[in-house]
């Protein structure tokens, strides 16, 4: 059983390609049943945010190039446009990988923390439609572990610069004070809830909150003393408001162009400050072509982000050396389990050949045959069904130049090696 990783993120692809591999919320029933069905992967999670979109499985070792064709097919990409953005990583690297997912070592800002429960929902997503099984669990269980770690034992998780905290921090060099501005937000999500809290302590006081769902809206808007909307009311809202933050799962835009210059002109050109941190994008990259609005995505907070990078150069350094151990745990932990499931099976079929001699003495009893010449027998019917296989097997091996094998069986039976024993090796004949 291997493990792998497949993934295309922030590094690897741009916005225009990201968006387009991203899975919305109501295909994945879809994505699970024909990952599985058509992959050779017989346990698969994905996750999929505005930084990145991957996939891990357990399954065939060979299964990529079939996954990376399933991919393909399931956007409708062809497979050149993927294949040099995908990365893919198999075993150890697949479980360094995650680890260093879920501490926030690979996110485009270093140590942020939703990253962490953005996995967790995948694996929740996992669970809720049977694609994960033991190999899976244990690995995103593991990868918690690590990351919980990472953030109680280094400094990585002090003061995080997350994407939202770096879109208020661009709206300031915009607006000089923000106390006067007023902010639509749309979406409801965990970003959203970060980007008012940011907002607030920045100074803005008057918050629209705009949603699918409006009791969600209401109950963010009204945190922070602000009112909540549907997004089919955005146009008649649109010209009111200064700063506008979309963070949702849409597949299609919800703010466009002319709806945009219809509000501009009421504005009277006072500017528009939008930050698009969705994938795919939720306003029409058009709108940055129009005067008077500063339009950015979440590629365009690298300023912000790489400060952040370097402020915490030490404590990754810390949370790297933590990811290698936790690795190794759980490479020993696989190793281990394979253990139990061989000695299972090598058990299984001793007991089998057991219970065959067992029947053949017991059938000579019942036919009268002497006792004591009848358990002699079992005792040697037993012994040479026992290591009859073995012992076929450790010959061809040695005869193949395969020495160690001998070793291996000297150690598991704990035999000491006698002079007379010892025969010459190749080199000394």
């Amino acid at each position: 059983m291997a493990l792998l990783t497949l993934g295309i993120n922030h590094r690897t692809a741009p916005l225009e390609l990201r968006e387009r591999v991203a899975f919305t919320p109501e295909r994945m029933a879809e994505a699970f049943a024909e990952l599985r069905a058509t992959t050779g992967a017989s346990e698969a999670a994905i996750l999929s945010t505005c930084n990145r979109t991957e996939l891990y499985l357990a399954g065939d070792d060979d299964c990529a190039q079939a996954v990376l064709r399933w991919l393909s097919g399931f956007h409708g990409l062809e497979i050149a446009e993927l294949e040099n953005a995908f990365y893919i990583h198999r075993d150890s690297e697949a479980v360094r990988h995650m680890m260093r997912v879920a501490s926030g070592l690979d996110s485009m800002v270093l140590g942020e923390p939703q990253i962490l429960g953005q996995l967790k929902d995948s694996y929740a997503l996992a669970r809720e439609h049977g694609a994960s099984g033991v190999f899976l669990s244990r690995l995103f269980e593991q990868s918690f572990t690590v990351a919980k770690r990472v953030r109680t034992e280094t400094a990585i998780g002090e003061n995080p610069v997350s994407v939202a905290y770096a879109a208020v921090s661009m709206a300031s060099h915009i607006f000089a004070d923000m106390s006067h501005n007023t902010a639509l937000l749309i979406g409801a999500g965990q970003t959203i809830e970060l980007v008012a809290r940011h907002l607030a302590e920045a100074g803005v006081r008057k918050f629209l909150v705009a949603n699918r769902t409006l009791e969600r809206a209401q109950t963010l808007a009204e945190a922070r003393g602000g009112r909540g909307i549907t997004l089919s009311e955005i146009p008649g809202v649109l010209a009111n408001v200064d700063i506008i933050i979309s963070s949702t799962a849409s597949p299609l835009p919800i703010l466009g162009k002319g709806a945009v210059e219809r509000a501009l002109r009421k504005r009277k050109h006072r500017p528009y400050f939008m930050v698009d941190i969705a994938v795919p994008r939720d306003i029409e990259p058009e709108v940055g072509s129009l005067a008077d609005v500063y339009l950015y995505t979440v590629d365009d907070l690298h300023s912000v982000i790489e400060e952040n990078v370097r402020s915490r150069e030490g404590a990754a350094r810390e949370a790297e050396n933590l990811i290698t151990a936790g690795t190794q745990s759980f490479l020993s932990q696989l190793r281990a389990l394979d253990a139990v499931a061989t000695l299972k099976q090598f058990r299984q079929r001793a007991e089998i050949l057991r219970d065959i001699e067992i029947e053949k003495a017991l059938r000579s009893l019942r036919n009268g045959s002497d006792p004591e010449t009848v358990l002699r027998g079992l005792g040697r019917g037993i012994t040479n069904k026992l290591l009859h296989e073995p012992s076929v097997q450790v010959r061809k091996a040695t005869a193949e130049g395969r020495v160690e094998v001998t070793s291996w069986l000297r150690e598991l039976h704990q035999l000491e090696v006698q002079e007379d024993d010892v025969s010459p090796t190749p080199e000394k004949l």
